[in-house]
C-alpha cells in the first residue's frame, strides 16, 4: 500500500493528559533554600525531560510534563503549584528533591492525582529522608504515592539520572498517563449481550469509578439506519471499496457443496456492506466531520469512545453480514486512509475483554489482539492427534488462541524491526512494508454459513513467527469488583503438518495464535494446563512484549487487584504503601490495599 502515514492526533475530546513537576525544597531562607533552589529546579526539569523524551501517548502525541513555576518550600507555593496544575490538565505530579522538605507543607494533596516522589540519594543532604518522611505522610492521609529511590549513593553535584530510577520514573510515568487517558471518555456499547456471554453486559458504575469511563448504549438497527439512509462519506466509501479489493485477498469458502452457501452475487453484495460498517462503527465511536457537510450534525459528533464493542451474534448475523471485517480492521494499524492508531473495538461485545484491549494498548502503544482462549493442547494430547512429539518452547504443550473470524492483523507477526525479528510496533513506526506483509498474510474467507447466517468474511491468519506476548484479561467478580489476569509468554511456531491438523479441529478459517506461556511451577504457572485451567473467561487479549510490570502498576493506580500473574518480584512496582499491607504474601496485601484506598475515580 502507499507509504501514508498520519499525523499523530487526538481523535477524542479532551486534552491529553500531562505530568507535573514539582520541585519540592527546604523553606528556611538566610543561606538554605538559596543554597538549594538551582539544583532543585534542574532536578525538575532533568525529570520532565526524561520523560518527555522517551515516551509517547498510544496515539503517538509526544508526552508534556508542566513544571511548577517556583521550588516549593510551603503551603502557599503548594497551592499556587496545584492552581497552575489544575489548568494544564495535569493527572499525575511527581514532586523531587535533593534534600529535606516539610512533608506536610509541600506534598500533594489533591486526591485525583496519581502521585509519586524522587528523593535524591545523597549523603551531603537528606533527600531521601524526605522521601521516607512524605511516604509515611502519604500513607497517613490516604494519598498513595510511588517512592523513587536510587540504589547508589551519588555526590551531590552528580546531576545523572541512574539506571535504577530511570526505569521507575518512565514506569510509573507511563502508567499513570494511560490512566489519565482514559478518565472522561467513553466506552460504546453497541448491540447487547451476546450469546449469554457475562462479559457483554457492561457495568456502569465500575467502568465508571475504576476507569473513568463513560458508558454508551446503541441498538445495533443505528447501523441499518446508516445504511438505508447513506449516512456514511460516500467519496471514502469508494475509496475504501477499491483498497478492499487491492489488498483483501478473498478466501477458500468452506460452505462449498452446502445447500447454505452464498451466490457470487451475495457475497459481492456482503463485501460491501461489511465495508459500510467498519466506516459507520468508526463514526460512531470518534464521529467524523465530514458527515455535518451531508447535513447529520449530531451522527457528525460521535461518542468519544476510546473502546466499544459490537454484539453482532446471533440478531444481527442471522440476518447481516457478520463484524469480523470491521472489528479486524479497526483494531489493525492501516486502512484505506494510510497507517493510523488501532480502535479498540471488542469482539462479542466482550466490554471486558475490550477493556483488557484497552489497557494493553495504552501501556504497550501497538495493537491489541482480541482472542478466544480455546484450547489446551497437552504434549500427549498433540502426538496423539499429529503423531509429533512437541519439543522445544512447545514440550510442555501450548494454548490455541483464535477468535471467531475478527483479530487485529498485526497480531500475523510479519512485520519486522531492524534486524529482522518479528515484532508488532506503534503506529508511529509502521512502514508500508509491514502493512503490505500483515495484509498479504491474510485472507478473508466466507463466514461459516452455519454459524453467521447473514454471511460476511472471516480475517484467517496464522502468527508464523516467535514473538515475546502478554496475554491479559479483566474479570469481574460479584462482591470483589473487576481483577486482572497476566500471563507473559511467548507465541510459538508448529510444524506445518501438526499446524494444519491442529486447525482443521476448530475452523481453519479463522486466526489463530500458538501461545506459551512461562511458567514458574508454582500456583497458576505451575504449568501451561494450570494457566489454561485458572484463566477466568473464554476470552483474552495480547499484545506485543512482556508489559505485565506496566499493567501491575496500572491496576495499583486504579486500585484493581491482580489476580494471578508471572512477573518476577523485581518487575513489580507498586504504591509504596502496598508493603503496610504485608511483604510475604504480595498478591493478598495487593488485595487489601486496592480494597482499603477503594477505586480510583470512585
Amino acid at each position: 500500500m502507499p507509504q501514508i502515514m498520519n499525523e499523530p492526533v487526538n481523535s477524542l475530546i479532551g486534552r491529553m493528559p500531562k505530568i507535573g513537576i514539582r520541585p519540592c525544597i527546604d523553606g528556611r531562607r538566610r543561606g538554605v533554600r538559596e543554597s538549594l533552589e538551582e539544583r532543585t529546579m534542574n532536578m525538575a526539569k532533568i525529570a520532565a525531560d526524561l520523560i518527555s523524551s522517551n515516551l509517547r501517548h498510544a496515539n503517538g502525541l509526544p508526552v508534556e510534563c508542566v513544571i511548577a513555576d517556583t521550588c516549593i518550600g510551603g503551603v502557599a507555593e503548594a497551592a499556587m503549584c496545584e492552581d497552575k496544575f489544575a489548568a494544564e490538565n495535569v493527572t499525575a505530579t511527581l514532586s523531587v528533591t535533593p534534600c529535606w522538605c516539610y512533608g506536610l507543607e509541600t506534598m500533594d494533596m489533591n486526591p485525583l492525582t496519581i502521585k509519586a516522589v524522587w528523593g535524591f540519594n545523597g549523603t551531603e543532604r537528606p533527600g531521601a529522608v524526605y522521601l521516607a518522611a512524605v511516604m509515611s505522610a502519604h500513607a497517613q492521609r490516604k494519598l498513595p504515592a510511588f517512592s523513587i529511590y536510587g540504589r547508589d549513593v551519588q555526590d551531590s553535584d552528580d546531576t545523572s539520572v541512574p539506571d535504577d530510577v530511570k526505569e521507575k520514573l518512565l514506569l510509573w510515568a507511563k502508567a499513570a498517563l494511560a490512566a489519565g487517558t482514559m478518565k472522561g471518555k467513553s466506552y460504546v456499547n453497541i448491540g447487547g449481550t451476546c450469546m449469554g456471554i457475562a462479559g457483554s453486559y457492561i457495568d456502569a458504575q465500575m467502568f465508571q469509578e475504576y476507569f473513568g469511563l463513560r458508558t454508551e448504549w446503541l441498538d445495533q438497527v443505528e447501523i441499518e439506519r446508516r445504511i438505508v439512509n447513506n449516512i456514511f462519506d460516500q467519496e471514502e466509501f469508494e475509496r475504501a471499496v477499491a483498497w478492499r479489493e487491492e489488498y483483501c485477498e478473498e478466501g477458500w469458502d468452506k460452505n462449498d457443496g452446502s445447500p447454505y452457501q452464498h451466490t457470487r452475487e451475495q457475497k459481492d453484495e456482503e463485501w460491501l456492506r461489511v465495508v459500510k460498517q467498519t466506516l459507520i462503527i468508526r463514526d460512531i465511536m470518534i464521529g467524523n466531520p465530514k458527515l455535518a457537510e451531508l447535513g447529520f450534525e449530531e451522527e457528525a459528533c460521535g461518542r468519544n469512545a476510546i473502546v466499544g464493542g459490537v454484539q453482532g451474534q446471533r440478531q444481527w448475523t442471522d440476518h447481516f453480514p457478520n463484524h469480523d471485517f470491521t472489528e479486524a480492521i479497526l483494531n489493525s494499524s492501516y486502512d484505506w486512509n494510510g497507517i493510523r492508531e488501532p480502535m479498540i473495538l471488542a469482539t462479542e461485545n466482550d466490554t471486558l475483554n475490550g477493556l483488557s484491549m484497552l489497557l494493553g494498548h495504552l501501556v504497550a502503544d501497538s495493537a491489541s489482539v482480541f482472542a478466544d482462549v480455546r484450547t489446551y493442547w497437552s504434549p500427549d494430547a498433540i502426538e496423539r492427534v499429529t503423531g509429533w512429539k512437541p519439543e522445544g518452547a512447545a514440550s510442555d504443550g501450548f494454548i490455541h488462541l483464535i477468535n471467531s473470524g475478527a483479530a487485529s492483523l498485526d497480531g500475523c507477526g510479519k512485520m519486522q524491526d531492524a534486524e529482522g525479528n518479528p515484532v508488532m510496533k506503534p503506529f508511529w513506526e509502521v512502514t508500508s512494508e509491514d502493512a503490505d506483509a500483515c495484509l498479504a498474510a491474510t485472507q478473508w474467507c466466507p463466514a461459516d454459513n452455519g454459524y453467521f447466517r447473514g454471511g460476511g468474511y472471516s480475517s484467517m491468519f496464522e502468527t508464523q513467527a516467535e514473538m515475546p506476548v502478554t496475554m491479559v484479561r479483566i474479570n469481574k467478580i460479584e462482591g470483589l469488583g473487576p481483577v486482572l489476569q497476566i500471563a507473559e509468554g511467548y507465541t510459538t511456531v508448529l510444524p506445518d503438518h501438526v499446524n494444519k491438523t491442529l486447525q482443521q479441529r476448530t475452523d481453519p478459517t479463522w486466526p489463530t495464535t500458538w501461545f506459551v506461556p512461562r511458567t514458574t511451577g508454582d500456583g497458576a504457572f505451575k504449568d501451561v494446563y494450570s494457566v489454561m485451567a485458572n484463566w477466568g473467561a473464554n476470552h483474552g487479549s495480547f499484545n506485543y512484549g512482556h508489559i505485565g510490570d506496566k499493567l501491575i502498576t496500572l491496576a495499583s493506580m486504579l486500585r484493581m487487584p491482580v489476580a494471578m500473574h508471572n512477573v518476577p518480584a523485581d518487575r513489580i512496582y507498586r504504591p509504596h504503601a502496598w508493603a503496610a499491607f504485608g511483604t510475604v504474601e504480595a498478591e493478598s496485601a495487593d488485595y487489601r490495599a486496592c480494597e482499603t484506598y477503594g477505586p480510583m475515580f470512585g
